[in-house]
C-alpha cells in the first residue's frame, strides 16, 4: 500500500516520496521511528491495526497511539471474512454459533498470532455472540487459512481477498464478511450485521504524520492522499482486494483511530490477552 500511494504522490508534491520499511517488533519500530521524527512532513507513517493493537499488548511499547501521531487521511480497509471448513455444520453464522453454544470449547478457530487482527476479531465475536470457541495461533493467517483447509481447524478470519478463491472452489464455505458493508471480492455474503451479529473488523490503512506537524502540512497530504488513492488505477488494484478508496478529514481519521484503539483495548482487557 505505501509504494502504491508514494507513486502517485510524487509528482504531486513535487517531491520523490520513498518507502521506507522499519520492520521488527511487530511494527513498533516503525511506529516508534515515525513518532520521534521531526514534525516537518517529511516523515510519514502509513498506519495499520497494529498501531492501536501493540501498546494494549505490550505496555513499553514506546510511544501513544492517540497521542504521538497527527492523523492525516484514512487510504482504505480489506474487510475480513469469517470462514469455516465444508466438514462443519452450518451454512450461516448463526448456525455457527448454534453450534458453539452447543458444544462449548470444542470448535477450533486459527489466527495468525497472538495479537493479530483475526485473533481479536474471534475474540471480538466470541465476546459479542457469548460463546467458547478455541484458538489455536499459527505463524501467519496465510498458514491459519492453510491449516482451515487442511482441516485442522474449524474457522478462521481472514481477508476476503486471501479466502475468496477458496471459497469459489467450494474448498471453504463463507459464513459473513465483517465489515458494514458486503465485500466486492465475494458480494453474495452476508455482512455479519446481516446475518444478525453485528460486528466490524477491517485491515484499514492510514497517513500519519508525527504529533505538531503543521496543519497546512496536514491539509496538503490529505488533499493529495485521497486523490491520490482514488486513481483509477489505484481504484482497480483495491477492487481486486475487495477494497475501495477511503476518504475523510484529519478529524474523521483521528475519531477512526480512536474508536479502533479502545474497540481493540476492551477486547484485549476483557480476553486477557498478553503480548508474547
Amino acid at each position: 500500500m505505501a509504494r502504491l500511494l508514494a507513486f502517485k504522490m510524487s509528482p504531486a508534491l513535487g517531491e520523490q516520496v520513498l518507502p521506507e520499511q522499519r520492520l521488527g517488533a511487530g511494527g513498533n519500530i516503525a511506529h516508534r521511528a515515525a513518532a520521534e521524527a521531526a514534525p516537518d512532513g517529511y516523515t510519514l507513517l502509513m498506519g495499520a491495526p497494529p498501531l492501536v493493537i501493540n501498546p494494549h499488548l505490550n505496555p513499553t511499547a514506546g510511544y501513544d497511539a492517540l497521542r504521538a501521531f497527527a492523523p492525516v487521511a484514512p487510504l482504505t480497509s480489506i474487510p475480513n471474512v469469517l470462514v469455516v471448513h465444508p466438514k462443519v455444520k452450518a451454512a450461516s453464522l448463526a448456525q455457527l454459533l448454534k453450534l458453539a453454544r452447543e458444544a462449548p470449547g470444542k470448535l477450533t478457530y486459527g489466527s495468525g498470532g497472538v495479537g493479530s487482527v483475526n485473533h481479536l476479531a474471534a475474540e471480538l465475536l466470541k465476546s459479542k455472540a457469548k460463546i467458547d470457541i478455541l484458538h489455536v495461533p499459527y505463524k501467519s493467517a496465510t498458514t491459519a487459512l492453510t491449516g482451515l483447509i487442511a482441516g485442522e481447524i474449524d474457522v478462521v478470519i481472514v481477508a476476503a481477498s486471501s479466502a475468496a478463491s477458496y471459497v469459489k472452489e467450494g474448498r471453504l464455505r463463507a459464513l459473513a464478511v465483517l465489515d458494514s458493508k458486503r465485500s466486492s471480492a465475494m458480494p453474495e455474503v452476508p455482512t455479519a450485521a446481516e446475518a444478525g451479529t453485528p460486528l466490524v473488523a477491517v485491515n484499514w490503512y492510514m497517513l500519519l504524520a508525527p504529533a505538531g506537524t503543521p496543519r497546512a502540512v496536514v491539509d496538503r497530504l490529505n488533499s493529495e492522499s485521497v486523490k491520490a488513492m482514488n486513481a483509477a488505477d489505484i481504484r482497480e488494484r483495491l477492487s481486486g482486494l475487495g477494497g475501495e478508496p477511503a476518504s475523510g478529514s484529519p478529524e474523521d481519521a483521528a475519531a477512526f483511530l480512536s474508536r479502533e484503539y479502545e474497540q481493540w483495548g476492551k477486547v484485549i482487557r476483557e480476553a486477557g490477552i498478553k503480548g508474547e
